[in-house]
């Protein structure tokens, strides 16, 4: 039997730069979608094609859950136990941009409580739900070694620790994601639970493509050392790295997939 992860957010850019990955190392995939259902359908068939076992050897279903609400987020935790009885990696990914960037002295609550609701609020509860299952399993025989140990992994941003005056709403959201991890880490440490962060830089997806040329330039002028956009399958590969046990003797780790943008170089 596959292990089962959750990627929310999965059907587009950098959620399904991660869905794919997983399914390459075996994971049977929940793909967590908010609108876009013919990307998530396609995401899924893409993900049922690389499995490590040939074409078919995975299971990917989709379903519909906007993060920010509460209802919708029991919904798919129900629909994660229907469809496939156990959790071993919940991957927190979705999340939004600011729907105007506005300065800091101009930006409305309207704006914020959307990117606080989705982008925190919403993974910090289905982090718990998620949570409560794993140490479920845990207790009722999560000694299988034929498994891995429950993993639960969030995607946050360099805007965690960098301040962009004009997306503040953004900057906090990612920020609190960063402690999010610290908590639960120290919390389902005793249960064997691993939790990390994944903190990536400037990747190439739907949400950066309006601000293309502005980081084409930047990076060309040495924004990052290494000199390239970063893509969903950098990311997808470093969750990959946590889901095969590669850092057993980790917990609230954080690994940023950045270029090299959180090095400080005189």
């Amino acid at each position: 039997m596959n292990p089962v992860a959750l990627v929310t957010g999965a059907s587009r850019g950098i959620g399904r730069g991660i869905a794919f990955e997983l399914a390459r190392l075996g994971y049977d995939l929940v793909v967590n979608y908010a609108g876009n259902e013919a990307a998530a359908r396609q995401a899924a068939a893409d993900c049922v094609g690389v499995g490590p076992d040939g074409p078919g050897r995975v299971r990917a279903e989709i379903c519909r859950a906007d993060i920010g609400r509460g209802a919708d987020r029991k919904a798919l935790m129900e629909f994660t136990r229907d469809r496939f009885g156990r959790l071993d990696l919940l991957v927190n990914n979705a999340g939004v941009a600011p729907s105007v960037r506005a300065d800091l002295l101009e930006a409305d609550e309207e704006s914020f409580d959307r990117l606080i609701a989705i982008n925190l609020k919403g993974p910090y509860f289905l982090t718990q739900m998620a949570a409560r299952w794993m140490i479920e399993q845990v207790e009722a025989g999560g000694g299988d070694t034929g498994r891995p140990r429950p993993k639960i992994v969030t995607v946050t941003s360099i805007s965690a620790y960098t301040a962009s005056v004009n997306r503040g709403d953004y900057c906090v959201s990612k920020a609190g994601l960063a402690m999010l991890t610290a908590l639960f880490a120290a919390r389902l440490a005793e249960y064997g639970i691993g939790v990390y962060e994944i903190r990536p830089g400037v990747i190439a997806t739907d949400m950066t493509g309006p601000v293309k040329e502005k980081y084409d330039r930047l990076i060309g002028e040495g924004l990052t050392p290494i000199r390239r956009w970063g893509t969903p399958e950098d990311v997808g590969r470093a969750v990959a790295a946590i889901a095969r046990e590669l850092l057993p003797f980790s917990t609230g780790e954080v690994l940023n997939v950045d270029g090299g943008f959180h090095l400080r170089t005189l």
